[in-house]
Protein backbone atom coordinates (compact mmCIF):
# COMPACT_ATOMS: atom_id res chain seq x y z
CA UNK A 1 0.00 0.00 0.00
CA UNK A 2 1.27 3.70 -0.65
CA UNK A 3 0.32 6.70 -2.44
CA UNK A 4 1.55 7.20 -5.84
CA UNK A 5 1.85 10.65 -6.45
CA UNK A 6 2.77 12.97 -3.49
CA UNK A 7 2.19 17.05 -3.53
CA UNK A 8 4.10 18.92 -1.09
CA UNK A 9 2.26 22.52 -0.55
CA UNK A 10 3.37 25.20 1.51
CA UNK A 11 0.75 27.63 3.21
CA UNK A 12 -0.03 30.85 2.12
CA UNK A 13 1.91 34.19 3.88
CA UNK A 14 1.30 35.39 7.00
CA UNK A 15 2.17 38.54 8.88
CA UNK A 16 5.02 37.01 9.99
CA UNK A 17 6.18 36.40 6.33
CA UNK A 18 5.63 40.04 5.46
CA UNK A 19 7.71 41.73 8.02
CA UNK A 20 10.83 39.05 8.10
CA UNK A 21 10.04 38.02 11.51
CA UNK A 22 11.19 34.31 12.27
CA UNK A 23 7.44 32.26 12.96
CA UNK A 24 8.42 28.49 13.57
CA UNK A 25 6.38 26.70 15.02
CA UNK A 26 4.77 29.83 16.72
CA UNK A 27 0.92 29.62 15.23
CA UNK A 28 0.53 32.58 13.11
CA UNK A 29 -2.45 32.65 10.70
CA UNK A 30 -2.48 33.64 7.10
CA UNK A 31 -2.37 37.16 6.57
CA UNK A 32 -5.32 38.34 3.51
CA UNK A 33 -2.46 38.13 1.29
CA UNK A 34 -2.19 34.31 2.14
CA UNK A 35 -5.32 33.95 1.85
CA UNK A 36 -5.89 34.88 -1.75
CA UNK A 37 -2.80 32.89 -2.23
CA UNK A 38 -4.25 29.53 -0.79
CA UNK A 39 -7.69 30.71 -2.69
CA UNK A 40 -5.77 31.16 -5.87
CA UNK A 41 -3.84 27.84 -6.01
CA UNK A 42 -6.49 25.66 -4.70
CA UNK A 43 -8.03 25.02 -7.98
CA UNK A 44 -4.70 23.71 -9.45
CA UNK A 45 -4.10 21.32 -6.58
CA UNK A 46 -7.63 20.01 -6.84
CA UNK A 47 -6.47 19.72 -10.54
CA UNK A 48 -4.42 16.84 -9.44
CA UNK A 49 -7.12 14.61 -7.80
CA UNK A 50 -6.10 14.50 -4.46
CA UNK A 51 -7.54 11.27 -2.68
CA UNK A 52 -6.41 12.73 1.09
CA UNK A 53 -4.97 15.42 2.28
CA UNK A 54 -3.16 15.89 5.32
CA UNK A 55 -1.63 19.36 7.12
CA UNK A 56 0.41 20.69 9.64
CA UNK A 57 -1.79 21.46 12.62
CA UNK A 58 -0.46 25.01 12.74
CA UNK A 59 -3.29 27.39 11.35
CA UNK A 60 -1.52 28.93 8.51
CA UNK A 61 -1.51 24.97 6.83
CA UNK A 62 -5.11 24.05 8.26
CA UNK A 63 -6.07 27.52 6.52
CA UNK A 64 -4.67 26.69 3.45
CA UNK A 65 -5.71 22.98 3.34
CA UNK A 66 -9.35 24.18 3.97
CA UNK A 67 -9.20 26.10 1.02
CA UNK A 68 -10.01 22.78 -0.74
CA UNK A 69 -12.88 21.89 0.72
CA UNK A 70 -12.36 18.49 1.08
CA UNK A 71 -11.52 16.68 4.65
CA UNK A 72 -8.24 17.70 6.44
CA UNK A 73 -6.53 15.21 8.32
CA UNK A 74 -4.00 17.37 11.04
CA UNK A 75 -0.67 15.74 12.22
CA UNK A 76 1.76 17.81 14.55
CA UNK A 77 4.56 16.20 12.92
CA UNK A 78 4.19 18.16 10.03
CA UNK A 79 4.67 21.41 11.70
CA UNK A 80 7.72 23.92 10.99
CA UNK A 81 11.13 23.88 12.59
CA UNK A 82 11.18 24.24 16.26
CA UNK A 83 13.82 27.64 16.91
CA UNK A 84 13.46 28.08 20.60
CA UNK A 85 14.43 31.77 21.49
CA UNK A 86 14.38 32.95 17.93
CA UNK A 87 10.71 32.67 17.25
CA UNK A 88 9.27 35.60 17.33
CA UNK A 89 11.96 37.70 16.26
CA UNK A 90 12.76 39.88 13.35
CA UNK A 91 15.80 38.97 11.39
CA UNK A 92 18.02 42.22 12.58
CA UNK A 93 17.16 41.14 16.04
CA UNK A 94 18.67 37.59 15.47
CA UNK A 95 21.84 38.98 13.90
CA UNK A 96 22.35 41.55 16.72
CA UNK A 97 21.96 38.72 19.48
CA UNK A 98 23.46 35.39 17.65
CA UNK A 99 25.59 36.58 15.45
CA UNK A 100 28.02 33.25 15.18
CA UNK A 101 24.84 31.45 15.38
CA UNK A 102 23.06 33.06 12.76
CA UNK A 103 25.96 33.19 10.32
CA UNK A 104 26.58 28.71 11.01
CA UNK A 105 22.51 28.63 9.90
CA UNK A 106 23.04 30.53 7.00
CA UNK A 107 26.16 28.98 6.01
CA UNK A 108 23.22 25.27 5.87
CA UNK A 109 25.61 23.93 9.11
CA UNK A 110 23.16 21.15 10.94
CA UNK A 111 22.49 23.46 14.17
CA UNK A 112 20.21 24.48 16.58
CA UNK A 113 18.31 27.57 16.02
CA UNK A 114 17.68 29.84 18.81
CA UNK A 115 18.26 26.40 21.07
CA UNK A 116 15.68 24.59 18.89
CA UNK A 117 15.44 22.00 15.96
CA UNK A 118 18.45 21.08 13.27
CA UNK A 119 17.70 20.79 10.08
CA UNK A 120 17.93 16.89 10.56
CA UNK A 121 15.67 16.36 13.29
CA UNK A 122 13.09 18.69 11.44
CA UNK A 123 13.52 16.55 7.81
CA UNK A 124 13.46 13.28 9.93
CA UNK A 125 10.14 14.15 12.47
CA UNK A 126 8.31 15.45 9.06
CA UNK A 127 9.46 13.02 6.95
CA UNK A 128 8.18 10.30 9.34
CA UNK A 129 4.46 11.26 9.14
CA UNK A 130 4.67 11.64 5.73
CA UNK A 131 5.74 8.17 4.68
CA UNK A 132 2.92 7.23 7.62
CA UNK A 133 0.42 8.75 5.61
CA UNK A 134 1.68 7.73 2.10
CA UNK A 135 1.56 3.98 3.57
CA UNK A 136 -1.71 4.14 4.57
CA UNK A 137 -3.11 5.06 1.31
CA UNK A 138 -3.85 1.96 -1.85
CA UNK A 139 -2.56 4.33 -4.69
CA UNK A 140 -3.71 7.53 -5.44
CA UNK A 141 -2.69 11.38 -5.24
CA UNK A 142 -1.87 12.63 -1.37
CA UNK A 143 -1.53 16.29 -0.41
CA UNK A 144 0.40 17.51 2.27
CA UNK A 145 -0.22 20.95 3.09
CA UNK A 146 2.83 22.30 5.51
CA UNK A 147 5.84 24.76 5.95
CA UNK A 148 8.80 25.40 3.61
CA UNK A 149 11.39 24.03 5.92
CA UNK A 150 10.26 20.93 7.20
CA UNK A 151 8.26 19.79 3.51
CA UNK A 152 12.00 20.26 1.94
CA UNK A 153 13.92 18.75 4.58
CA UNK A 154 11.39 15.61 4.63
CA UNK A 155 11.44 16.07 0.53
CA UNK A 156 15.01 15.42 0.48
CA UNK A 157 15.03 12.38 2.68
CA UNK A 158 11.91 10.79 0.44
CA UNK A 159 14.18 11.19 -2.62
CA UNK A 160 16.80 9.03 -0.77
CA UNK A 161 19.07 12.44 -0.32
CA UNK A 162 20.97 13.19 3.07
CA UNK A 163 19.31 16.20 4.93
CA UNK A 164 22.20 18.38 4.03
CA UNK A 165 21.36 18.98 0.60
CA UNK A 166 17.94 20.34 0.54
CA UNK A 167 19.75 23.31 0.09
CA UNK A 168 20.33 22.51 -3.25
CA UNK A 169 16.44 23.05 -3.64
CA UNK A 170 15.44 26.71 -4.01
CA UNK A 171 12.91 28.15 -1.18
CA UNK A 172 9.17 26.73 -1.51
CA UNK A 173 7.38 29.73 -2.44
CA UNK A 174 4.18 30.92 0.10
CA UNK A 175 1.25 28.75 -1.70
CA UNK A 176 3.71 26.71 -4.28
CA UNK A 177 3.37 23.34 -4.34
CA UNK A 178 6.11 19.78 -5.31
CA UNK A 179 5.30 16.96 -7.19
CA UNK A 180 6.50 13.72 -6.73
CA UNK A 181 6.15 10.32 -8.49
CA UNK A 182 6.51 7.18 -7.43
CA UNK A 183 8.68 4.99 -9.58
CA UNK A 184 8.87 1.52 -8.26
CA UNK A 185 10.51 1.95 -5.27
CA UNK A 186 11.33 5.55 -5.22
CA UNK A 187 10.02 8.86 -5.38
CA UNK A 188 11.05 11.25 -8.33
CA UNK A 189 10.64 15.04 -8.77
CA UNK A 190 8.10 15.90 -11.62
CA UNK A 191 7.41 19.45 -10.76
CA UNK A 192 9.34 22.15 -8.02
CA UNK A 193 7.72 25.68 -7.01
CA UNK A 194 4.99 25.71 -8.74
CA UNK A 195 2.39 28.23 -8.64
CA UNK A 196 1.67 31.96 -9.79
CA UNK A 197 4.52 34.55 -9.06
CA UNK A 198 2.10 37.32 -9.61
CA UNK A 199 0.62 36.40 -6.26
CA UNK A 200 3.81 36.36 -4.06
CA UNK A 201 3.98 39.94 -2.07
CA UNK A 202 6.75 39.27 0.27
CA UNK A 203 9.50 42.13 0.77
CA UNK A 204 12.97 40.82 -1.06
CA UNK A 205 15.09 40.63 1.56
CA UNK A 206 13.63 38.86 4.35
CA UNK A 207 15.37 36.17 6.08
CA UNK A 208 15.64 32.82 4.91
CA UNK A 209 15.32 30.42 7.81
CA UNK A 210 16.12 27.40 5.54
CA UNK A 211 18.48 28.42 3.52
CA UNK A 212 22.13 30.03 3.11
CA UNK A 213 20.97 32.52 1.24
CA UNK A 214 18.33 35.50 1.15
CA UNK A 215 15.38 35.34 -1.33
CA UNK A 216 12.86 37.59 -2.24
CA UNK A 217 10.50 34.51 -1.34
CA UNK A 218 8.41 34.19 2.08
CA UNK A 219 10.51 32.83 4.82
CA UNK A 220 9.62 30.19 8.02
Amino acid sequence: MSAERLVLWRHGRTSYNHDNRWQGQLDVPLDDVGRSQAVAAAPSILELGPDRVVSSDLSRASETAATLGLPVDLDAGLREVFAGEWQGLLRAEIVARWPAEFAAWRRGDDVRPGGGESRSETAERAAAAVRRFVGEMAGGTLVVVGHGASLRGAMTLLLGLPASSWTTFEVLGNARWAELRRRGDHWTVRAYNTGRADLEAAPAGRVDSRSPRTTGAAGL
